[in-house]
């Protein structure tokens, strides 16, 4: 069974090897998977936001960009005052106060029971 720690880690891990290949799209799927996994630990939270500002840069989108370094702004708060919306993905694409669907996969992982069988090809790659 994979747990919380190894499941955020497997995702950050393939968002940096994606980044690095050039696969911005792919990574920042790995990074929307790490933040509804990693929301509520400060730390990986933070650092989510931080790698989606990132490639946010790398893809010169303006949008993502300034979306980001909001998210940043807002991330201590909304840990201090236990506001963080459940199943959101984190991007700029999204509003950062709404809570969204779950997927079946990360739900899993959450309530204890692993992430098996997950690959890029999931992921839309």
């Amino acid at each position: 069974m994979t747990t919380l720690r190894q499941a955020f880690s497997a995702e950050m891990n393939a968002a940096r090897d994606n980044w690095r290949q050039g696969r911005l799209d792919v990574a920042f799927a790995h990074l929307e998977n790490a933040h509804v996994l990693g929301q509520r630990r400060l730390g990986w939270h933070f650092h989510v936001h931080l790698w989606m500002l990132r490639v946010g840069w790398a893809k010169r989108d303006r949008r993502e960009i300034l979306g980001q370094l909001w998210r940043l702004l807002l991330t201590p708060l909304g840990h201090l005052t236990g506001r963080l919306p459940i199943g959101n993905t984190g991007g700029a694409n999204v509003n950062a106060f709404t809570p969204m669907p779950v997927r079946k996969e990360l739900e899993r992982v959450l309530r204890g029971e692993g992430m098996e069988g997950k690959s890029d090809k999931d992921l839309g790659d």
